[in-house]
């Protein structure tokens, strides 16, 4: 169950970081809200993975899920820029974010 609250973890932060961009520094109502609410609902269900899954491993995935997703959700839905270095650097993330997992069981 913890890796699963991880995951919606990610996702929730993938939420968060799109609608804080949408709130335009907090000075839209409903974004900010949907940021806000988001952030908790993340940070939440994060401790509740921390009881089980360590720290560093936690907070790594935590983070790189939500670095990868804003990564694709940028270029998806904001028009941001694609270039291989970036694609390059995404890469490397998401293959330390497989190691880690693979080492953590």
């Amino acid at each position: 169950m913890a890796w699963f609250y991880l995951l919606v973890a990610g996702i929730l932060e993938i939420v968060w970081a799109y609608t804080m961009k949408q709130s335009l520094g907090f000075s839209r109502l409903i974004p900010s809200l949907i940021t806000v609410s988001t952030m908790v609902a993340s940070f939440w269900l994060l401790a509740l993975a921390m009881q089980t899954i360590p720290l560093g491993t936690a907070y790594a995935i935590w983070t790189g899920i939500g670095a990868v997703g804003a990564f694709i959700v940028g270029i998806v839905f904001l028009a941001e820029p694609v270039s291989a270095l970036r694609l390059v650097a995404i890469t490397l993330i998401v293959s330390g974010l497989v190691l880690l997992k693979v080492s953590s069981d």
